[in-house]
């Protein structure tokens, strides 16, 4: 049986804003603390988007490139995070890549190529919602590629991340980590939701089966390019998703050394 919540000053007068009464009224049943802590998130978010801003306006003058990696497993909360990063920001100077299954082409290409294609220009801040790490986890446990092709990029992303970072582009890397029972609970609100369902794919049909297959090439992942790479990894727990985004936006802000002071 749950505590009850008990109601601040604060809780009650934020409940008592607009903002409040929609977020408790929302979705039912009414949960106090919910409502709050959302209306809180909102705040928190609104403040963070001022600072990315800031953070954007002085990569625009001072020519900088920035790549940001979101990984993690499926319905992990990338795309929301991403979403949730760039909403207020100049659509104008950054991009969001989400690239599909490889052409025969790129297939015969060297592996990072179609990815070193999607790089930033100066002044221009690029978000991966999936990256060239696909081929550390989601290839070989899909039998995608072969392991000669997974041993190749493992002994490559060190040096090739290496040679991002020496040619002056800033990389951030950021992954979304949830647990079994939520990547489940997740696939069935996306199965139910009309609105979502395109977002099934037959890979994510086969992720709760797969799970312990995943987790051992993820780990094989942390422990080869955390060991010697340029750019360690930000591990953010992602059960609940406004934490997520949160822990994101903080870690990116955090990573890049932009003028805290410009004027925007």
């Amino acid at each position: 049986m749950h505590e009850e919540y008990i109601l601040t000053q604060e809780d009650v007068e934020i409940l008592n804003t607009n903002k409040g009464l929609t977020a408790l009224l929302s979705k039912e049943p009414y949960n106090l603390e919910k409502a709050v802590r959302y209306v809180k998130y909102e705040k928190k978010l609104k403040k963070l988007q001022v600072e990315l801003i800031r953070l954007q306006s002085w990569a625009i003058d001072e020519n900088e490139r920035i790549i940001v990696i979101f990984e993690g497993r499926d319905a992990a909360g990338k795309g929301g995070a991403i979403r949730r990063t760039i909403e207020r920001m100049n659509p104008r100077h950054l991009r969001i890549v989400a690239l599909p299954k490889p052409t025969e082409d790129e297939q015969s290409q060297w592996y990072f190529q179609r990815y070193v294609k999607q790089f930033p220009k100066a002044g221009e801040i690029i978000f991966f919602d999936r990256s060239w790490y696909n081929r550390a986890v989601v290839e070989p446990v899909n039998d995608f590629c072969t392991l000669e092709e997974y041993d190749i990029f493992m002994n490559q992303v060190n040096d090739f991340e290496r040679m991002i970072t020496e040619s002056g582009i800033r990389l951030v890397k950021i992954y979304m980590s949830i647990s079994k029972k939520e990547q489940a609970k997740r696939f069935d609100e996306i199965k139910r939701d009309p609105l979502k369902q395109w977002k099934m794919t037959a890979v994510d049909e086969r992720a709760q089966e797969l799970w312990d297959v995943y987790t051992k090439y993820k780990n094989l992942m942390f422990e080869k390019t955390n060991e010697g790479a340029v750019v360690p990894w930000k591990i953010i727990r992602a059960n609940r998703k406004t934490f997520a985004r949160v822990a994101a936006i903080n870690h990116l802000l955090s990573s890049i050394p932009y003028d805290k002071n410009k004027k925007i």
